[in-house]
């Protein structure tokens, strides 16, 4: 999988999410296989990038190459000074942001509320492609509504304009994550272009990540969703793909070790009041599934101090059936 100069080791990518993708999240499913993974979207209204949101949203401190941020808005000259700044501030791979559904960003016409207006999408690529010297991608959906599905011809205009790869989940904005993802579109998104093709949606094991690359020959997948709180897919799907073997699911011992591990990152790199909070939805989504796992989590969220929801986590998995019972040292 190759973006401009990058040659990605494998094909094999998180998703932008906002409030998930940040950096502790990132360098995480970086370590366990993602071959490349992209920041939170960056708002291309410059009133917001000296926000302590913004610029850690833009930290890439320690980020294995490459560094791909996304950054959203609807105007081509904006959009363009964006990624001319965030180019200047560590970013490798500048993704343009055409796929959001919610309501808070198509509503100022961003996201995937751009896929309306064809020619607006045309001026924001060529303006953000000649403003840079780096790769710039794109994630779209495949239209705005069932009966609007204008994906083939949003990948004809981008790779016409330069963009170095395009990434589309298999939903409509109208679809938002309801139903299920289709795939027919992206297979002939795949046939119209030539540049990287990456397929995203309901891509959510190992099996299903083979059967999309198989039935779209997309170059890659995206995955979002599926890895919040289980960053292990990524080397299932790697493993998989390599093998035709599925990878055995990490026992309780190593979600307990990688967990606490993810939190101290996330308390090193928001800080104390903010860490803690931003850690909820994270052991929210590991415990999930696990014996007393409600009863746990409606403790943990209660906490106000990092080293409360350390030692609660610690036992939590403490008291869990087959777990190596090796003392661990607290974390602070």
């Amino acid at each position: 999988m190759q973006i401009g100069p990058y040659s990605l080791k494998n094909n094999l990518i998180l998703a932008p999410m906002a409030g998930i993708t940040d950096l502790p999240f990132r360098q995480l499913c970086k370590q366990l296989g993602a071959g490349m993974a992209v920041s939170e979207m960056i708002s291309s209204n410059s009133l917001l990038w000296g926000s302590e949101k913004t610029k850690r949203r833009a930290n890439h401190t320690g980020e294995t190459e490459p560094r791909s941020v996304q950054i959203a808005g609807a105007d081509p000259h904006l959009l363009a000074k964006a990624a001319q700044h965030n180019a200047e501030n560590g970013a490798q791979i500048i993704d343009i942001n055409m796929g959001c559904p919610a309501k808070k960003i198509c509503k100022v016409m961003a996201g995937s509320a751009l896929l309306t207006d064809e020619g607006l999408v045309r001026k924001i690529l060529d303006a953000v492609v000649n403003a840079i010297d780096i790769p710039v991608t794109l994630k779209i959906r495949t239209g705005w509504d069932k009966n609007h599905k204008n994906g083939v011809r949003i990948a004809q205009i981008a790779e016409q304009a330069g963009v170095q790869a395009i990434a589309v989940h298999g939903r409509t904005r109208a679809c938002g994550f309801g139903g299920e993802a289709e795939y027919d579109t992206i297979a002939e998104i795949k046939a119209t272009v030539k540049i990287p093709v990456i397929a995203n949606g309901d891509i959510c094991s190992p099996e299903k990540a083979k059967f999309v690359l198989e039935y779209t020959s997309a170059d890659a997948v995206m995955i979002g969703r599926a890895a919040m709180g289980y960053p292990w897919i990524f080397r299932e799907i790697k493993h998989f793909l390599k093998t035709g073997e599925l990878y055995p699911p990490p026992n309780l011992t190593e979600i307990r070790d990688t967990l606490l591990a993810h939190l101290n990152t996330i308390y090193q790199f928001y800080g104390e009041y903010t860490g803690v909070r931003m850690a909820r939805k994270h052991l929210s989504w590991y415990t999930k599934g696990q014996p007393h796992g409600a009863i746990f989590r409606n403790t943990v969220n209660r906490v106000e101090s990092s080293l409360e929801q350390i030692n609660l986590t610690q036992a939590f998995f403490d008291v869990q059936p087959h777990i190596n019972k090796s003392p661990l040292p607290l974390i602070h």
